[in-house]
């Protein structure tokens, strides 16, 4: 046996033996950002569900059902970057455990409207209440995970959107049937307390833990989490935007997340009308298709996340690593438009689940991040990201509706959602750039994440 043969045995032991020996602390916190994320989300799918209920019991014409789901986009966007800031200030334990229990008390709120107003402003408030909570998820996740396993765990808190608007629809159906559309917020409500609670109780930064060990502690350090606290939040300043935005990476970042939320909000919109109306489907046929994409994102995201940090542990670059999902999943999720040439139904809804599959792909581009946020703005850099996805929110269901009341189809529609997905790759590719952190006195300076 060669020199080189057993020496890398001996270290492959060694590696094993250490592994063995840590704690796996970071796994709860994974859990607890989970369940966080899915009470988040859990809101989206309930109201969907309630709308026909709420249309005959508060007089809701489409118009103003219109005006209740532009409300929450609304204001969730205005606090995307204040939420940062005081991400980076107050720290991530407090502030999602303020924003959980705000989201899920305004939730409970809209059980008891009575009015068309009243529900509105339960909307506006709870947009407000869930502005912190995707940056303060990879928040935790850049604190407590390596490099190395960082953009699986985000894969994971992310997956957790998709659970209430698929595996967890026929449950909610059944809730609605039974008690009436006020129970789904009761129940939604109650379940972001229960986790606002878990959080709160069990999260602690890691220097501040005491369920981890010190081999976990040294693993995650030695991966670029936060094991010891170095960076202190600083007080705001206006001027730091206007400095993240002289890097292009910002801008490429933003205009790529813009272009990776715009096909997710398609089918949080538009997709059971295009069902309905452009294929012609029953509305049970149309309940039935229109969770099947879902499914398929939820284990889109989960492959992308595995996939990226599967690369990066055989030596690939940390640029191709994160950046190569993103990219494939902005190019694959353009192949919407290949619905406008298919008849087949279940070819078209097979078409549109490898889409969002590639959407949600796309999705873990959150893992870059980390990597380039100037010490101790991390918040507000995912404040901007967060704002930008949220932008697509605003502006795409109101470009589509004027595409398809202008042409009377969704020929152009999916089009223009194609093309936005490809403008987010070349986005990507061309302007993001090397990833490396930005420096806020205008230089550019190379971390080991280059080098990787």
């Amino acid at each position: 046996m060669s020199q080189c043969t057993l020496f890398a045995k001996q270290n492959d032991i060694s590696y094993r033996e250490s592994e063995d020996l840590r704690t796996k602390a970071r796994f709860v916190i994974l859990i607890l950002v989970s369940s966080g994320v899915l009470t988040n989300y859990l809101d989206r799918a309930v109201v969907g569900i309630a709308v026909p209920a709420m249309r005959s019991e508060l007089n809701l014409d489409p118009a103003l059902m219109g005006v209740i789901f532009s409300a929450f986009s609304w204001t969730y966007f205005l606090g995307c970057i204040p939420s940062g800031v005081i991400l980076d200030r107050f720290g991530t334990r407090t502030i999602f455990f303020i924003a959980q229990i705000g989201w899920s008390v305004v939730t409970v709120l809209h059980a008891i409207a009575t009015s068309f107003g009243f529900f509105v402003g339960a909307r506006c408030l709870l947009g407000i209440a869930e502005a912190p909570a995707i940056p303060s998820c990879n928040s935790a996740v850049a604190s407590w995970f390596p490099r190395s396993e960082r953009a699986r765990a985000i894969g994971v808190y992310t997956a957790a959107e998709y659970v209430g608007l698929s595996f967890l629809s026929p449950f909610l159906f059944l809730i609605a049937s039974e008690f009436g559309w006020r129970a789904l917020f009761l129940v939604a409500g109650g379940a972001g307390l229960l986790s606002a609670c878990a959080w709160y109780i069990i999260y602690r930064e890691p220097f501040d833990t005491h369920h981890a060990n010190k081999a976990e502690l040294d693993y995650i350090q030695a991966g670029g989490g936060a094991a010891r606290k170095t960076v202190q939040g600083s007080a705001f300043e206006f001027g730091s935007i206007r400095l993240l935005f002289r890097h292009r990476q910002m801008w490429g970042l933003c205009l790529g997340q813009f272009a990776v939320n715009s096909t997710l909000v398609f089918f949080l919109t538009w997709f059971p009308t295009y069902l309905a109306t452009e294929r012609h489907m029953g509305w049970v046929k149309v309940g039935v298709f229109a969770a099947l994409p879902y499914v398929f994102g939820f284990f889109g995201i989960l492959f992308a996340g595995s996939l990226s940090d599967w690369m990066l542990k055989r030596g690939v670059s940390l640029n191709f690593a994160r950046k190569a999902p993103v990219i494939c999943g902005l190019v694959g999720a353009s192949s919407i438009v290949l619905a406008n040439w298919i008849e087949n139904d279940h070819l078209v809804i097979a078409i549109l689940s490898l889409s969002f599959f590639a959407q949600a792909m796309s999705s873990s581009g959150w893992a870059v991040l980390p990597e380039i946020a100037p010490r101790g703005m991390l918040g507000l850099v995912g404040g901007l990201f967060n704002a930008s996805a949220n932008l697509a929110g605003i502006i795409i269901p109101l470009a589509i509706g004027f595409i398809v009341q202008t042409t009377g189809s969704f020929v152009m529609a999916l089009s223009f959602i194609g093309i936005v997905a490809i403008l987010g790759a070349v986005s990507w590719i061309f302007v993001v750039g090397d990833i490396h952190r930005l420096e806020l006195d205008g230089k550019d300076t190379s971390t080991a994440a280059r080098q990787v």
